[in-house]
């Protein structure tokens, strides 16, 4: 129970009075996504703001030091921050510890002075702030500790005693903010903000160190929300970014997000800044920033998509692919695809594919860039999110994934789905689809039309299984000179051919394996070397239909487009261009067709 005095705090008091705090709104994240109305109604602020605590509690340990433990809990949080009121919460975090005197231990007349210095750069951090938000309220909330720190010099007390200003301030947003006057809800992020005073409260009180262990299944996700909002939004991507060594000042950095979306919020300082934004065109935007500084994080959630899975899904089973899928967006959009982008690297920059930066940039740095991209898998936790916001709308789960052999995403999804289902006690059936690109894109399409014509969860997986025994790529490229940089073919081999001109044909095995599948000395050689495979491939089968992909190579695309018709008497699903991730492998000019089989 809370008794003495304390007229002073060090950084372990500190870190448990945090730990507490942030274990407040990881409890209470449903409620806080519930009532979300502004700046948009997509009923996630619960999940940024545990998002951004959950950093802070994964990655830092006690320091006996005040100065040292507010540091650290500033740069986990900005590293982990999430959405608006995540990103406002580290930002206020950050001008905290820039603030506070390099000292083990502080006063409460010291605290409450840096918490007064730290609201400036809360304000500073939004384009446009508006009042009656968690700027509003954290700001109160100073107010009352700066006006009480010379009557009482007991930290706790007056932490305590600060409850009932918060209070106050909170339920007053419901009637500033114009955009919670008909819902009659107080503010989310000032909700969260406020949830996590009354934690640290109830710590100060008890003193109950063991309470305070976070466990893992104390999940950041987008829970079942029935109120969910929908109003159209104007601003679909949700985009956010860690930028390091900004070459230019964060008010003209500001200008640039304010004149490429709106809610900017950028944290931090010019050596790590951490940006948020609504916008149209992530990719366009980032294609901007990079050369303003270094990219080494990014960040986008679909807020349509998320809003169409709270309120206005069309089926009650969910589908998600991988970036690899090559199916054209409008196919995506119309069957409510939930894609997840595979991370490619140049160098220190960081990009999510499709979503980040789209295939014409991506060629002109593949082509420019002194650092060979590479990519990675998406981690456990990314399809641990997702599925856990899908889990609370849908009925079912199915995921179709590229080769294994080619990436650890399909295991990570299948870590994240076998958990999930135990917590919901739903089932989430992920699938290794051996194949990539088109192939991918066919197995993909052909389960959202078995969705939408209200097949069984059982009669779809029986189909899946068969689709991937049916499906082929075959990919003609026109040198081996990105295979032999991605280590997908050895050098000695790769320079061989490369001396003598061959341009060969890559497919895939039954095993998800890339295989040399020939070798010609042009591409319309190799082009007609598919074509003859295939024709003697599909004796006796039908084709269900069929996608031409390429790498900035329209012209053949076209020509093997009006091949296949030629061939199969249909047109092709899609003629698109071949995702980023599977183009670093495939290099500028290739051109492929992906088939799925009938029988």
């Amino acid at each position: 129970m809370y008794t003495a005095e304390a007229p002073h705090i060090n950084g372990k008091f500190l870190y448990y009075a945090f730990i507490a705090g942030g274990k407040e709104i990881l409890q209470n994240q449903k409620e806080i996504n519930r009532i979300n109305v502004f700046p948009v109604n997509d009923n996630d602020t619960g999940t940024n703001l545990a998002s951004t605590v959950r950093s802070v509690i994964d990655n830092i340990r006690p320091h006996k030091s005040f100065k040292t433990t507010v540091g650290n809990i500033a740069d986990a949080a900005l590293m982990g921050a999430r959405g608006n009121s995540g990103v406002i919460f580290a930002q206020f975090l950050h001008g905290l510890s820039r603030e506070t005197l390099n000292k083990p231990v502080i006063t409460l007349p010291e605290f409450a002075e840096s918490v007064k210095r730290s609201i400036p750069y809360i304000y500073q951090a939004i384009a446009n702030p508006v009042e009656g938000t968690m700027l509003t309220v954290i700001r109160d909330w100073s107010d009352f500790l700066n006006a009480r720190k010379e009557a009482i010099h007991d930290f706790r007390k007056v932490i305590i005693e600060s409850i009932e200003v918060l209070e106050r301030s909170l339920a007053e947003t419901t009637e500033k903010l114009k955009a919670l006057n008909k819902t009659g809800f107080v503010d989310a992020g000032a909700k969260g903000f406020v949830l996590f005073i009354k934690g640290i409260i109830n710590f100060i009180i008890n003193r109950n160190v063991r309470n305070l262990v976070v466990a893992p299944e104390e999940s950041i996700s987008l829970v079942h929300t029935e109120e969910a909002g929908s109003e159209e939004i104007t601003h679909r991507y949700c985009t956010e970014a860690i930028i390091r060594n900004l070459k230019i000042g964060i008010p003209e950095l500001q200008g640039i997000l304010n004149d490429n979306g709106n809610s900017v919020v950028v944290a931090g300082s010019g050596s790590m800044c951490r940006i948020h934004v609504h916008s149209n065109n992530p990719a366009g935007l980032f294609h901007m920033l990079n050369d303003l500084g270094t990219i080494t994080f990014q960040k986008v959630d679909d807020m349509v998509r998320q809003q169409e899975t709270a309120s206005r899904r069309k089926w009650n089973i969910a589908l998600v692919t991988d970036s690899t899928c090559d199916l054209p967006k409008e196919l995506i959009d119309q069957y409510q695809i939930h894609m997840v982008p595979i991370n490619l690297n140049f160098g220190d920059s960081h990009y999510l594919d499709k979503v980040t930066i789209q295939p014409d940039q991506f060629y002109d740095l593949l082509d420019k860039h002194a650092d060979s991209p590479k990519t990675s898998q998406v981690n456990e936790q990314a399809f641990t999110n997702l599925f856990s916001h899908l889990a609370s709308h849908y009925d079912a789960i199915i995921a179709i994934h590229l080769s294994s052999q080619f990436s650890g995403t399909y295991a990570n999804s299948a870590k994240a789905g076998r958990r999930i289902s135990e917590e919901f006690g739903k089932p989430v059936h992920v699938f290794d689809s051996k194949n990539l690109s088109g192939a991918l894109g066919l197995m993909v399409l052909k389960t959202a039309q078995r969705i939408e014509a209200g097949e069984q969860v059982e009669s779809i997986l029986g189909s899946v299984r068969e689709d991937i025994l049916r499906s082929k790529i075959f990919v003609s490229v026109r040198n081996l000179k990105y295979l032999i940089r991605g280590g997908r073919v050895s050098k000695p081999k790769g320079i061989i051919a490369s001396v003598l001109g061959l341009n060969p044909v890559i497919s895939v095995d039954e095993n998800g394996k890339s295989v040399l599948f020939g070798k010609t000395f042009s591409q319309e050689a190799s082009l007609n070397k598919i074509y003859r495979h295939i024709k003697k491939t599909g004796e006796g089968k039908s084709v269900w239909n069929y996608i031409i992909m390429h790498a900035h190579n329209p012209e053949g695309a076209e020509k093997a487009g009006e091949k296949m018709f030629e061939m199969t008497g249909l047109r092709p699903v899609s003629t698109v261009d071949i995702s980023p991730a599977i183009g670093i492998h495939a290099g500028n000019g290739a051109v492929a067709v992906s088939l799925l089989f009938n029988n």
